[in-house]
């Protein structure tokens, strides 16, 4: 692995720290905690395949006539991991998006999907993408995280994209979380099956499948060019502190 690696890793310590010894986990102690969480959480699962389909978008061809974009390799691993998020095997054996087996996790635990519901059919309506988040009754920290992941996307640089996609992913949701949804499952608090198998499922691919794909990913992009490793930093510092932002929205909440 490049050195600069090593740098960025080192640059994200602090902001993953953070991240998975947040308070506001330890305030997820029942079934309308959990709710509240997942209703501004699901956002950010939606954004997350925005990132994802502009990858998809700029490393291969999506166009006809049909031409060679990009090298083989690289679009090798972008269409495998969308095939992975985009339709993956839910917990009933069938074909699901990660957004969609979350929005079915919602609806088992007793959370509202009210909010996201009527966004995505905005969206379908083809109302513009600011005027749907700004007109959203969610907390302002959900409403800058999707802002700012779609200002990533803006630039159109794709190891922006690709490192905002690569280290703002679900696996900084930390154990103690699916602990915490595991007991009140037990306590027959909640019926939870759906969001252990989303959060099993997020963590295995991202560790064992699609967070070393995206590893490579941003190598290929960024290359020898010290100016894309510099930007690949920045915006995935900015990542992970709008990451901790939306959490301290929802501990506000919880509180």
């Amino acid at each position: 692995m490049k050195p600069e690696f090593e740098i960025l890793n080192k640059s994200l310590a602090p902001f993953r720290d953070a991240l998975i010894s947040h308070p506001m986990y330890a305030q997820l102690q029942s079934k309308k905690g959990i709710a509240l969480f997942m209703e501004q959480h699901v956002f950010a699962v939606w954004d997350f395949m925005s990132l994802l389909k502009s990858l998809q978008r700029g490393m291969t061809c999506v166009e006809v006539p049909w031409v060679p974009v990009g090298t083989a390799s690289t679009r090798r691993l972008i269409n495998e991991i969308v095939w992975g998020e985009e339709s993956d095997i839910g917990e009933d054996g069938k074909a699901s998006s990660h957004f969609e087996l979350y929005r079915d996790a919602m609806i088992q635990i007793g959370a509202s999907t009210q909010k996201i519901d009527a966004f995505i059919e905005q969206l379908k309506a083809k109302t513009s993408l600011e005027k749907a988040i700004d007109s959203l009754d969610v907390n302002l920290e959900t409403k800058n995280f999707m802002k700012f992941t779609f200002s990533a996307i803006e630039t159109g640089k794709l190891h922006v994209i690709a490192a905002v996609f690569t280290f703002g992913r679900e696996d900084l949701i930390p154990d103690m979380f699916i602990e915490i949804v595991n007991e009140l499952s037990h306590k027959n608090e909640i019926q939870a099956s759906q969001l252990v198998y989303y959060l099993n499922r997020h963590i295995e691919v991202d560790g064992g499948e699609h967070g070393p794909m995206s590893l490579q990913m941003i190598e290929e992009l960024c290359g020898n060019d010290t100016k894309k490793w510099e930007e690949a930093v920045t915006y995935s510092r900015t990542a992970m502190a709008m990451r901790i932002q939306l959490w301290d929205g929802i501990l506000r909440s919880l509180n």
